[in-house]
């Protein structure tokens, strides 16, 4: 079983592109500050990847 992973908005989206700012609403970001808790996935690492300069990630 794969493990969760805590992502944590550390940058604001504002000036971002609106897939990166789509990308951050899919993953439950909207304000900085804001966690979510997720699945270890390939579809999350792809999510990760793409707005990686606006999030740290910390492995449960």
């Amino acid at each position: 079983m794969m493990a969760d992973i805590k992502i944590k908005l550390t940058k604001s989206l504002i000036g971002c592109k609106k897939d990166q700012i789509a990308t951050a609403y899919s993953l439950g970001l909207k304000k900085i500050g804001n966690e979510t808790v997720q699945p270890n996935n390939e579809q999350t690492q792809g999510k990760i990847k793409k707005i990686s300069h606006l999030v740290t990630v910390v492995e449960e």
